[in-house]
Parts: structure tokens; C-alpha cells; sequence
């Protein structure tokens, strides 16, 4: 790389934990304070590697399904949400159940049941086999259609064209929802919206914020997992922004050097369910190689906060009470 090359770091913002996944990871901390090891999780509490493999050394047990926990335990139900069916799972294992679905997910969910008993026909926008996607499309599966992008709309059959409504995953990327809005309203000229976007808050911040440094960017660094649908969708939208190139890494030491060769400026962002110790670890990584100039670019604030689960607000008041 030429020497008079400036090496500098563009670190978006917001970035990393958003109110419903710092919700859930605290529900499981407190539920292991609280009535000690081991806490069962239905699957992933969210999607990150480290949270996952951190909460596993404080005790959480994770398993795929409910039938997996031993009668009679505890079990947080993650934030991705679960259908009704696995709720039913839990009453039958005289299981305890914690639900840590975050609210914004709640939200969408309630909107399926509604327009479900008003007889719509759902088209839920999202991926197949998304966590998320399955709890939601568990509400009210007769009537929910899946629409998995816009390419996706011209298999979408429904029984009444004036009875349809479209509801969407929470993480997916915006830009690609609304152009499969689009194409589904070309369809259903009749199409209902939902009262608010299904989109969460966190994930739209994420993507204008890196979309605002991605065209100054030679190469983006996301922080996140692999089967985080938000964060796979920031390296999408950073490459769409006009990023040379972008990549996702779990933790630095993913990071190839190679991808470092003629590059000056490193765009840098994590998805919503990343700890931020290991954007530091991506910081501190590049710094040992040239890149320790780092300017924060804020696209917005975020203050919104979600208490911690009924479940656990009432054991713990009553432990407090009786002290």
C-alpha cells in the first residue's frame, strides 16, 4: 500500500445491542442468579457466537426444543419468539417458562393473530426457516403465506384479493422489504399495510448508519454471526452503499490481512445482537496494523429500553419483598 495512503477508521453508530437482545441476555443472567444452574434456553437466546458460548459458562443450557428439558425446569424461550404450540410444549412438560421475546417481535406476532381472526390473508415477508419466521407464521399458519423477497411474489396465492395484509420479519434489510412491498402491491392492489413497520427500530438505525459510511469505505468489517439475519444484512447494504468490499467476522482474529491491501479507509459496524468487546477486539486489531485513527459516525440516538420479563419482575419483587 502506498505510504501516503490515510488509514483511518469510519465506526458507525448506533451499532451492536439493541433493547430487546439486551432484554434477553440479562433475563437469562438474572434467571441464573435467581433460581441458579441450570437455566434451560430454547434455542439461541439471540445470534451471537460469544453470548451463546459466555451464557454456557454461567450455566445456560441451550437446546433445540422444548422436549429436550427435563420436566419440571426452567426454560427462557429466546428473543427470535415461538409459536403457540411450543408454549403448549412447555404446559405439558410442567415446564416453567421465562419469554424473553423481544417486544418488537411480540408486536408482529399480535398483528398475525388479529388480522388472522379478521380472516386476512397474512403475506409475511421474511426467511425461511428464520426463527423469527417460524414463531410468527405459528399464529395463524392456515392463513399465513411466506414471502421470501420480491422475486417470491408471483407464487403467492390468497382467497380473497381484498382481504390481504403484509407483515415482515424484524430484521430484515429495508430497502429490500419495501421493494417487495412494492411488487406485492402491484399484485393486491388491496393490500393492507400494518398500522406501524414490522422493521425494528435497532435494525434500521444499523443500516443508515452504515450506509452513510460505506461509500468512503474501502472495506467494511461487520461484527456478528453468521445466522444473525441483521447482521448478514449489514454487509448486504454495506456493499449495496457503494463499500469496495465488506465481510463478516465473528471475532478479530477472522480478520484476514490480505483484505487489508490497498486499503485506506475501514468502515466498522456490529449487528444487534453483539456485546461490544468485540467491535473493541476489531479496533484494537486493525490499530496493531496501521488503523488506529477512528472516527465515530452517529446517524442516531437510541434510548428505548424494554423491562426484563413478567416472569422474572415477579420472582424478583418477591425476593426483594421478603428480605
Amino acid at each position: 500500500m502506498p505510504a501516503t495512503a490515510s488509514r483511518r477508521v469510519l465506526l458507525a453508530a448506533p451499532r451492536g445491542y439493541c433493547a430487546g437482545v439486551d432484554r434477553a441476555v440479562i433475563a437469562v443472567e438474572k434467571a441464573l442468579e435467581q433460581y441458579g444452574s441450570p437455566i434451560y434456553v430454547r434455542k439461541e437466546i439471540v445470534h451471537n457466537k460469544y453470548v451463546v458460548q459466555t451464557l454456557e459458562k454461567k450455566g445456560a443450557v441451550f437446546v433445540d426444543e422444548t422436549e429436550e428439558v427435563p420436566e419440571g425446569s426452567i426454560v427462557v424461550f429466546s428473543a427470535h419468539g415461538v409459536a403457540p404450540s411450543v408454549h403448549d410444549e412447555a404446559k405439558r412438560g410442567k415446564l416453567a417458562t421465562i419469554d424473553a421475546t423481544c417486544p418488537l417481535v411480540t408486536k408482529v406476532h399480535k398483528e398475525a393473530l388479529r388480522y388472522a381472526e379478521e380472516d386476512y390473508d397474512i403475506l409475511l415477508i421474511g426467511h425461511e426457516g428464520h426463527e423469527e419466521v417460524v414463531g410468527t407464521m405459528g399464529e395463524a399458519p392456515e392463513r399465513t403465506h411466506l414471502v421470501d423477497g420480491a422475486e417470491d411474489v408471483a407464487n403467492v396465492t390468497v382467497r380473497d384479493e381484498s382481504k390481504v395484509v403484509w407483515l415482515s420479519q424484524t430484521t430484515l434489510s429495508v430497502d429490500e422489504t419495501m421493494a417487495t412491498v412494492g411488487a406485492l402491491q402491484q399484485r393486491f392492489p388491496l393490500l393492507t399495510s400494518p398500522p406501524s413497520d414490522d422493521i425494528c427500530y435497532a435494525t434500521s438505525n444499523r443500516q443508515a448508519a452504515i450506509k452513510q459510511i460505506a461509500g468512503e469505505s474501502d472495506l467494511v468489517i461487520v461484527v456478528g454471526s453468521r445466522n444473525s439475519s441483521n447482521s448478514v444484512r449489514l454487509v448486504e447494504v454495506s456493499l449495496e452503499a457503494g463499500a469496495k468490499a465488506a465481510y463478516l467476522v465473528d471475532f478479530a482474529d477472522e480478520i484476514d490481512e490480505a483484505w487489508l491491501e490497498g486499503v485506506g479507509t475501514v468502515g466498522v459496524t456490529s449487528g444487534a445482537s453483539v456485546p461490544e468487546i468485540l467491535v473493541e477486539g476489531v479496533l484494537e486489531w486493525l490499530a496493531a496494523r496501521g488503523w488506529g485513527d477512528v472516527e465515530q459516525v452517529r446517524t442516531s440516538e437510541e434510548h428505548l429500553q424494554f423491562s426484563l420479563p413478567k416472569e422474572l419482575r415477579r420472582d424478583l419483587r418477591a425476593e426483594a419483598a421478603g428480605k
